[in-house]
C-alpha cells in the first residue's frame, strides 16, 4: 500500500523513533503538506539552561496540544505517551539502521556546536555537554533499543493508531513526494 494510503487522511500524527532520526524535520514537512501545527516537544520539555520543565507543566500542553483536531508532535516522550496514543490517529516511526540516525545525529551535534545554534529557548548544545555524562549521543545509543521496543509494542497492540513504520530515509522522501504531487 502507498504510505499516503496508509496516513489515511490523519490529522492527528505521531512521530517516533530515536533522537537523531529526523523526527522535527518530518514533523515539520508533513506539516507544510497537511497544513497541521507541529509541535517541537524539546521546545515544550527544555526550558533556559538545559532545565527540565516541571513534569505537569509539560502534561498540560500536551493535553492542550492533543485536545485540538488537527496536530503533529514530534515526539511523546514516555511520561506523556498514553495521552498522545489516545488521540493520535496515526504514529510515524522513523526506524532507521543505527548508524543512519547516529550519523544525522553526530552531523547535527557537530554543526550545533561550531555555530552555537540556538535551540529550546535558547539552549546552546557545546563540547562538553556533546562529550559529557549528559551526552546526547550517549543518549541516542541507550535509547535505541527503548525506542525500537516501544514502536513493535504499538505495532503490536490490539488497541491503539496504526503505525507507519519507515525503515529507510528514502521511504519518508517518498511520503513527502507523494503528498506534494
Amino acid at each position: 500500500m502507498p504510505v499516503t494510503q496508509q496516513l489515511g487522511g490523519a490529522r492527528r500524527i505521531l512521530l517516533h523513533g530515536v533522537t537523531g532520526a529526523g523526527k522535527s524535520t518530518l514533523a515539520a514537512a508533513l506539516g507544510e503538506h497537511l497544513d497541521l501545527p507541529w509541535t517541537d516537544m524539546d521546545h515544550l520539555a527544555w526550558r533556559p539552561g538545559w532545565v527540565e520543565s516541571p513534569h505537569e507543566r509539560l502534561r498540560a500542553e500536551v493535553e492542550r496540544i492533543v485536545a485540538g483536531e488537527g496536530w503533529i508532535l514530534d515526539t511523546a516522550y514516555s511520561s506523556v505517551r498514553p495521552l498522545v496514543l489516545a488521540r493520535a490517529e496515526v504514529v510515524v516511526a522513523l526506524d532507521y539502521a543505527a548508524h543512519v540516525s547516529l550519523g544525522r545525529l553526530l552531523r547535527r551535534t557537530v554543526r550545533r556546536v561550531v555555530t552555537r545554534e540556538r535551540v529550546c529557548h535558547g539552549n546552546v548544545e557545546t563540547l562538553r555537554r556533546a562529550l559529557g555524562p549528559e551526552s546526547i549521543l550517549r543518549w541516542h545509543v541507550r535509547a535505541l533499543p527503548r525506542k525500537r521496543a516501544a514502536t513493535r509494542a504499538m505495532c503490536e497492540a490490539a488497541e491503539g493508531p496504526p503505525v507507519l513504520v519507515l525503515r529507510h530515509p528514502r521511504e519518508a522522501e517518498r511520503l513527502l513526494a507523494s503528498l506534494a504531487g
